[in-house]
């Protein structure tokens, strides 16, 4: 009951030089500028602005450092996959007796035929092209991560701050009540209303100051801390990000790090599956050594080739293997396209309409509340209406403001959705 109470007065200030002449519904109302304010200077300690946040979390993410981990231990594979095979040394002894005894000392040494070497170094070097691709989504995913959170804080304080206003114009109003109904001029019910009034805004101050910590938490949270060390974030809720034109924004989607990711992997596997496809032609190993015969008493130089004969074993079940994880990574492509048209879609679809939602509220709706308001304050006090008009004026007055402040948060959350799926930051610029 009492969230119908809440926005007790919010354009009062504007109104006060006014309150004691008649009200004038034919009049023009003032110039107001209805774009919320934003917090001062005085309202917190240490305060936290994006750059720093964004700075913050790169530097000190566990997520981010471990995916730079990941690539660096992709770049040792590049360097163990051009490994050539080790020269094997081995020795044989035919005979116990000195007098008949042969030794032999013989070294073997294995050669890669059909480009295995390069196609092992082509399929690693695509896995650590992958593993930057993954790099460069997580690093996307933070970004977005830390500027949503840090714009849902400053809605929690721009929204503390317009409760913490309805809070003094809601004691303004109970103590101008109070006056009204010890000099006689309205039931002492009246009174009573500004008073729950007023609670109810109190209770709405202190779900909106846990709301904040919360906030705050998360925010801190994106770069591994448990707790904020910041008081606020300075930033500017009004200052709305670009709207560039959908084709500009789906050609940049084709650089995007999850875009490049799906393309990568098909790329890699296909790497894969020619590294498989190579290994069905057999290596060569090289042998030479010598032969000690004690019994001729002479050395016999030793010269061998030895192959496999592919009869059993052709390696066509890794190639088969390989060939169908192809197919695999080309459809999850073509769904890892579908899936990233359709969330850039939806988060451009919702910052087109949040900006169309904030230009009705400041230009049209807003100035309407306000007005209907101002009137109903000044009927009030002449006696003409009655304080129950009153709050439904303030309730639909700060209605309007809540939403407001609900469709600006909207709007950079949808754009963070946008950074996160295109891997960028959008320009930001008055409404």
């Amino acid at each position: 009951m009492y969230k119908l109470f809440l926005p007790l007065g919010l354009a009062a200030l504007a109104c006060q030089p006014s309150l004691a002449q008649e009200a004038k519904p034919a009049a023009a109302p003032p110039v107001i500028d209805y774009r919320l304010p934003p917090l001062k200077s005085s309202d917190a300690g240490s305060r936290l602005t994006l750059e720093q946040a964004l700075a913050q979390a790169f530097k000190s993410n566990p997520e981010l450092a471990a995916a730079v981990l990941e690539v660096a231990a992709v770049d040792a594979s590049v360097l163990q996959a051009g490994a050539r095979p080790n020269p094997e040394l081995s020795t044989l002894l035919e005979d116990t007796r000195k007098a008949t005894r042969t030794t032999t000392i013989q070294l073997n040494q294995a050669l890669e035929l059909g480009g295995k070497r390069g196609a092992r170094i082509a399929a690693a070097e695509k896995g650590r092209d992958a593993a930057k691709a993954d790099l460069l989504a997580k690093r996307a995913d933070i970004q977005a991560a830390v500027v949503a959170a840090y714009f849902a804080v400053l809605e929690a304080q721009e929204n503390l701050q317009l409760l913490q206003s309805s809070l003094q114009l809601a004691q303004r109003a109970t103590a101008l009540t109070a006056k009204r109904v010890s000099a006689g001029k309205v039931a002492p019910i009246e009174e009573t209303k500004a008073r729950v009034a007023e609670a109810g805004v109190q209770v709405e101050l202190q779900q909106a100051g846990s709301a904040l910590n919360i906030a705050r938490r998360r925010l801190a949270a994106t770069w591994g801390d448990s707790s904020p060390a910041f008081a606020a974030v300075d930033g500017e809720i009004n200052d709305l990000p670009a709207l560039p034109a959908i084709e500009t924004l789906q050609a940049r989607l084709r650089d995007s790090p999850a875009y490049a990711r799906a393309r990568l992997e098909v790329e890699r596997r296909q790497a894969m599956a020619e590294l498989e496809r190579r290994r069905r032609i057999p290596d060569v190993t090289v042998s030479i050594g010598s032969k000690r015969a004690e019994e001729i008493g002479r050395n016999q130089m030793i010269i061998g080739l030895s192959m496999p004969i592919p009869v059993f074993d052709r390696n066509q079940g890794n190639l088969l293997e390989a060939l169908r994880r192809t197919d695999k990574a080309r459809d999850e492509q073509k769904s890892a396209e579908l899936r990233l048209n359709g969330e850039l879609a939806d988060a451009y679809e919702r910052l087109k309409l949040g900006r169309q939602q904030v230009v009705a509220l400041q230009d049209e709706i807003l100035p309407a509340a306000q007005n209907t308001y101002d009137i109903a304050t000044k009927g009030f006090e002449l006696g003409k209406f009655s304080f129950l008009e009153v709050l439904d004026a303030q309730r639909v007055l700060f209605q309007a403001k809540s939403q407001a402040l609900r469709a600006l948060a909207d709007i950079h959350r949808a754009a963070a959705e946008i950074e996160r799926v295109l891997g960028t930051f959008p320009s930001t610029g008055p409404l």
